[in-house]
């Protein structure tokens, strides 16, 4: 039976090359006295919150045989091509990222994108988390694996490193970026048994400064215009990711150490001089963390603009932006809070200018607007609408970046939209002079 027929989907709308199949092979096997079924990720994700206890019993099936049952060759939907090992059980971190999906597609793939060269893009004077992933052998306060970060002359310890055998860690460095574009390279060392996933990360570091929008004037015209659509970027509103923290599990054993004691005639006795001797291990919990992006966007008239009305005003006069971002994260110390908004406009086809707003306050909580504008009389905080345009919804559109996390950052599309209704000319009288 095909997979339409049993979904009740058109078999031909399914095959038309506007959609793809998403599989994921599932396991089912009896742990812990209890019938499962799940997939690779599902796996990975139920061994994190054991601490390793599904991998210490079941390897073979849960890390190898499951998620390496399907993978990527080439990326699509956002899910990487696997690179790694096809015979060697795979982390819980690779599992989750790479393994245990296949995609089917019903026309020829699109031709693969141009590659950057650069790992992150980082904007000037920006608080940026720089993260790398690190495997091999096992990681323990016995066997320690150390971190650096080396950029700019200076030297960041990474964060604490500690996995279990077969399993990685992500390690990362909270640092400043510096005050002017240019392309920065951070080397990092590791000693210990581990290595990274990196040994030198390319970081673009780019300033969105500088392309405020021209000033308008009365007789700017725009005869063609139409309204284009609001971008909406891939946006991500949520990350998480975790650290092992070991712990010793005593296991005691009693170490014999047989000796002959004579008493002196000829007779004696033996005595076991042992001693108990820890024989235990290390052993590992999974402590998970997160952190979520909350924003609001909020457009009005300016308090110039003499004829506005609630969330209508005139064309020509300026408009007042307000936008509010809150983070919730449970490990202060990896997140940061926004630091970067944009705003861009219709009339340019939210392209080519901008406006990077005014961060007037900072931390979990921030709040931007606005910078005073130059071309207004009053020095306020606002943008004027071109004066050409039509009646009808006037929709700014801001891009909310610079909330990074060890996992990446977090960014958010927002909208929000004033009504146009007629033009600053109908508050203008003209009349003689009088004699």
């Amino acid at each position: 039976m095909r997979i339409a027929d049993v979904t009740g989907f058109n078999y031909d709308v399914l095959i038309n090359g506007e959609y793809k199949i998403l599989l994921e092979p599932i396991a089912y096997m009896t742990f812990q006295g209890v019938k499962i079924a799940m997939t690779a990720t599902e796996a990975a994700m139920y061994d994190q919150q054991l601490g390793g206890g599904l991998r210490s019993k079941m390897v073979s099936l849960s890390h190898k045989n499951l998620p390496l049952a399907m993978f990527l060759e080439t990326p699509d939907l956002g899910y990487p091509a696997w690179s790694g090992s096809r015979t060697s059980a795979a982390s819980n971190a690779d599992i989750i990222s790479s393994l245990g999906i296949g995609i089917v597609r019903f026309s020829e793939a699109q031709p693969p994108p141009e590659v950057t060269t650069y790992d992150y893009e980082y904007r000037v004077n920006t608080e940026v988390i720089t993260a790398v992933t690190v495997s091999g052998g096992q990681a323990d306060p016995d066997h320690p694996v150390t971190v650096r970060f080396n950029t700019l002359g200076q030297t960041y310890p990474g964060s604490g490193v500690y996995y279990p055998e077969g399993d990685s860690q992500l390690v990362w460095v909270r640092w400043t970026t510096p005050a002017t574009p240019q392309t920065v390279s951070i080397g990092v060392t590791v000693s210990g048994p581990g290595s990274a996933s990196k040994g030198t990360i390319t970081a673009k570091i780019v300033d969105l400064s500088g392309n405020n929008p021209p000033n308008p004037v009365a007789d700017d015209r725009n005869n063609s215009y139409s309204r284009p659509p609001v971008p909406n970027k891939a946006q991500q509103t949520g990350a998480s990711w975790g650290v092992w923290s070991p712990w010793w599990f005593e296991y005691w054993v009693w170490h014999s150490d047989w000796n002959w004691y004579s008493d002196g005639e000829g007779g004696g006795h033996w005595e076991d001089d042992g001693e108990w001797v820890d024989e235990g291990w290390w052993e590992f919990d999974w402590n998970a963390y997160s952190a979520s992006l909350s924003a609001s966007m909020s457009i009005v008239p300016d308090a110039k603009a003499p004829t506005s009305s609630g969330k209508t005003l005139k064309s020509g006069y300026g408009i007042n932006q307000t936008t509010t971002a809150q983070v919730s994260t449970n490990q202060s110390s990896a997140v940061t809070g926004a630091q970067t908004a944009a705003t861009y406009f219709p009339e340019f086809k939210y392209e080519s200018y901008w406006r990077l707003l005014e961060r007037t306050s900072g931390g979990y909580s921030a709040r931007f607007e606005f910078a005073p504008n130059q071309y207004s009389t009053y020095n306020r905080r606002t943008h004027f609408t071109p004066i050409w345009m039509p009646d009808g919804s006037y929709t700014p559109y801001t891009w909310l970046i610079d909330c990074w996390t060890p996992a990446g950052m977090l960014s958010m599309n927002l909208t929000d939209s004033v009504t146009i209704s007629g033009s600053l000319w109908a508050d203008w009288h003209i009349a003689p002079v009088r004699p």
